[in-house]
């Protein structure tokens, strides 16, 4: 699966992992799946990968306008399954306003599943 999202029980934020399944020509991202997890990090590291991070933020800027939710982190990650890794977005969205000890409402985890297939479908990951 190329959308992995973790809710924190004890705060109101979730975190996303979006795996990049396929080459992505228009950031220059050829060469995806790797055997070993150091060798995304030149991945990670090509000017590609953060011009797809400014996309996202772009994206992210727009999405969560009124939403109640915030971009606390966003970053590249090493998206492991098995023997292949593969570079990825990983970012951490918080809901505003909510208690600091308490998880995300319900309508907030709704939210951050419609972010994540929009920033997914919208950068081309799918």
């Amino acid at each position: 699966m190329s959308i992995r999202i973790e809710h924190d029980a004890k705060a109101p934020s979730a975190a996303i992992e979006l795996a990049i399944r396929h080459p992505l020509p228009d950031y220059d991202l050829a060469e995806i799946e790797h055997a070993v997890p150091r060798e995304v990090d030149p991945v990670l590291a090509s000017q590609g990968f953060h011009d797809l991070l400014d996309e996202a933020r772009g994206i992210l800027g727009t999405a969560l306008r009124e939403s109640g939710l915030e971009v606390v982190q966003l970053t590249g990650a090493i998206c492991s399954e098995g023997r292949v890794h593969r570079p990825g977005v990983w970012l951490v969205l918080r809901q505003t306003g909510g208690a600091a000890d308490a998880p995300m409402s319900a309508a907030a985890k709704v939210r951050v599943a419609a972010v994540a297939e929009e920033l997914s479908a919208r950068l081309q990951l799918k």
